[in-house]
């Protein structure tokens, strides 16, 4: 018997997620061992966080959702494109309203509303709104396993925590980078760093209730979690990633990415 039978989904979901908030802050740590970070590896390493993140939206959210709402004589079509979408604009709204700072960007350029906020925050800010919809994915994950859906599994939501864990490391270390670069000590830096993570335990608890208490809305959860994550690295990875003219590295990064993800989740789930 797997030891995740013996408790419940909200809590397995809890764990995975602090599970993947402590591999954002060893990426954060990393700074007390280099003060700057080499572009071309950093940018590697974001363009690896989108692949990771197009394969979860797909293998381990859209494709399950496809074939749950299938199966359950659920207008396929209406609840995937409408949660898709909803995701999407979910994090575009709070794009336009919190302010944040992309990585690279100078204080000037920050978005959101406007706001005296230091940079430090903002950038903190950034990858916090990047890691509310990874919560989101494992909490409905490990919530689909109360409802017994199909190709849903423990070992599936495992696979979806790993990946998303694995490319947590560099962006803990996307926020840290800049800050210890740009003087501010190692142990600031890194604290900044990890505490873009401390939502996503947040966010997977929520995400897990959510879906025990409304069955049906399990096939848009999950489409919701899949627009939400797209958007993100539309938005962000992606431009990020190419910011240094680093685009054949950021790209195979990607491929790399995609294919760990797809493997993990077909392998593993």
């Amino acid at each position: 018997m797997e030891w995740g039978q013996f408790l419940s989904p909200v809590t397995q979901a809890f764990i995975a997620t602090l599970f993947t908030w402590f591999l954002t802050a060893l990426g954060a740590a990393v700074v007390f061992f280099f003060k700057t970070i080499n572009h071309k590896f950093l940018d590697g390493m974001m363009g690896f966080a989108a692949g990771v993140m197009i394969s979860a939206a797909f293998w381990s959210l859209l494709l399950p959702a496809y074939e749950h709402a299938a199966e359950n004589g659920y207008r396929v079509s209406l609840h995937l494109v409408f949660g898709f979408l909803s995701g999407a604009a979910f994090l575009l709204a709070f794009d336009k309203i919190i302010p944040h700072l992309h990585i690279g960007f100078p204080r000037k350029k920050a978005e959101g509303l406007p706001t005296k906020w230091n940079r430090s925050i903002l950038l903190v800010l950034a990858i916090t709104l990047h890691n509310i919809p990874e919560g989101l994915a494992i909490g409905i994950a490990f919530g689909a396993l109360a409802h017994d859906m199909s190709g849903a599994s423990f070992a599936g939501a495992v696979a979806l925590a790993i990946g998303i864990a694995i490319q947590n490391f560099p962006e803990g270390l996307s926020v840290s980078a800049p800050l210890r670069r740009d003087g501010m000590s190692r142990l600031k830096s890194f604290w900044y760093g990890q505490l873009s993570g401390a939502v996503e335990p947040v966010a997977g608890v929520v995400g897990a209730l959510a879906v025990l208490m409304i069955e049906p809305l399990l096939p848009f959860a999950m489409a919701f979690a899949a627009g939400a994550m797209i958007f993100v690295v539309v938005e962000e990875l992606i431009p990020e990633s190419q910011l240094h003219g680093n685009a054949d590295i950021s790209t195979i990064g990607a491929i790399v990415g995609f294919a760990l993800m797809m493997w993990l989740d077909v392998s593993l789930g």
